[in-house]
């Protein structure tokens, strides 16, 4: 930090505290002012220029939860750090949850507080500092839409607008994650048919003996559970776009059926004699090699022809990284109103990760990491902290530092159970194996905490008596 003198606001009714928390700042070449409740505090912070508070919850005339929130309301880039005592600490959780930067439990350890109120301060100037977010076309973050300014970009739009008001079918290339159903929504919506279905079906995801059905829809009895008649994805599509992702995964019996779709607009359901029509458009879509499938005998050389009418291929994005600054802005923007989220920017050590990664996931990678940090975030921009530990290596290895984190490649339900499982971990050594206790930190009954300790397998030993 520099030789600014940083100022801080200690809030907390109980006298030794505040004389604890004077002296340990004093030190540390902080302002500090201390008051002794709720509504000081919050008068304090209106005429006053703070770096950080530190705020307890318990307090009389106004407790420390109503106080942070209109301390929230007047000045949301102001950290606050909770002081709690361990049966509150439920409450500084759910603080947590609307912003607070952090929380010490009482009696707290000075070494960490010191830690705290340094990295909260210096993440109020990382976020004053910040670059905020300046795409206001961006409105409608619920819609789907290709993001690019690059000339390699600029070169798909017009190739999807030769191609749009044609019938000619569409064979999209490029690596996965892309975004190669979004060049297929596009082109659908800029065609004749805009107003008609646009129909999606990955044939990589679906197994092959129901992708037929799928596609070509069946005859009641026609395997075992058809109980009733099913109406296909080609017959659905008809006078529409029906759009064929990984089409290289297609097995060779369902590439001949499809050969004929293509050529006579014509099948029959699974199990049925009636003969369909069905005048989709059809856009294949694939990240795999067909030339070489073609030459291996595992893709028909003549189905080939006949989606590679026209091709467009899509650039990894290594290869356009001038769009990642508009990709972040707009997925920030997205995932913070999705999420419900105060994040409008990112720090520029951040910014410098993203745009030195080589993104082998491509844009749904950069979609991926944006959102984790974005729910993960407890600021309202995005810090180098925020990002997965595989855009961060570069920087910890330059550094020599070495982190464990298994929660990168975690699922948001598999990272709010490593939440929860560690949160109770925290209160059972907090209440010294105490299960009632412990309970009451976490702000469950009894009855929860020991269905949870079954569900996570957690196995506690105490000696007392009420645990038995």
């Amino acid at each position: 930090m520099n030789m600014k003198k940083y100022k801080i606001l200690v809030a907390d009714d109980e006298r030794n505290i505040r004389d604890l928390l004077l002296v340990t700042l004093i030190d540390e070449g902080y302002d500090v002012i201390e008051v002794d409740d709720g509504q000081k505090a919050v008068t304090e912070v209106k005429n006053g220029d703070y770096d950080c508070v530190l705020l307890d919850i318990r307090m009389p005339v106004l407790d420390g939860m109503e106080a942070f929130a209109k301390i929230r309301d007047m000045k949301p880039n102001l950290p606050v750090i909770f002081l709690t005592a361990y049966g509150s600490s439920d409450l500084a959780i759910k603080a947590m949850k609307n912003g607070a930067y952090d929380y010490l439990t009482k009696p707290f350890d000075i070494e960490e507080l010191k830690i705290k109120v340094k990295k909260a301060i210096e993440l109020k100037e990382l976020t004053e500092n910040a670059p905020k977010l300046v795409n206001n076309k961006f409105l409608d973050y619920t819609k789907e839409e290709i993001i690019g300014d690059s000339p390699k970009m600029q070169e798909v739009y017009k190739e999807i607008g030769k191609i749009a008001v044609s019938d000619a079918t569409v064979l999209i290339r490029g690596e996965s994650g892309t975004g190669k159903e979004l060049v297929a929504k596009a082109i659908h919506q800029h065609s004749n048919r805009k107003n008609k279905p646009f129909i999606v079906v990955n044939c990589a995801a679906i197994p092959e003996n129901l992708l037929e059905s799928e596609l070509f829809g069946h005859e009641k009895g026609a395997f075992t559970d058809a109980y009733s008649k099913r109406i296909g994805k080609f017959e659905l599509a008809n006078d529409g776009t029906i759009f064929l992702d990984e089409i290289g995964d297609m097995s060779l019996n369902l590439q001949s059926k499809l050969l004929r779709v293509l050529q006579e607009k014509t099948f029959t359901r699974v199990g049925g004699n009636e003969i369909i029509y069905s005048n989709a458009r059809i856009i294949a879509a694939t990240n795999r090699n067909l030339e070489e499938l073609v030459s291996k005998g595992e893709f028909r050389e003549d189905l080939f022809f006949r989606l590679n009418v026209v091709t467009i291929t899509l650039p990894p994005l290594r290869e356009r990284k001038e769009d990642i600054k508009l990709l972040f802005d707009y997925f920030i923007a997205k995932y913070s109103t999705k999420y419900k989220k105060e994040v409008n920017g990112i720090s520029k050590e951040a910014i410098d990760i993203l745009l030195s990664y080589d993104w082998p996931g491509n844009v749904r990678e950069l979609e991926n990491a944006i959102a984790r940090a974005v729910i993960v975030s407890s600021a309202p921009v995005i810090l180098v902290d925020d990002l997965p530990l595989s855009l961060r290596q570069k920087v910890l290895s330059e550094n020599n530092q070495e982190i464990v984190d298994d929660s990168e490649n975690l699922t948001l339900p598999q990272l709010i159970e490593k939440v929860e499982k560690e949160a109770i971990l925290r209160a059972l050594k907090v209440s010294k194996g105490n299960k009632t206790k412990a309970a009451q930190i976490l702000g469950i009954s009894r009855k929860s905490l020991f269905n949870k300790l079954r569900y996570y397998n957690i196995e506690w030993v105490t000696e007392d008596e009420d645990d038995q």
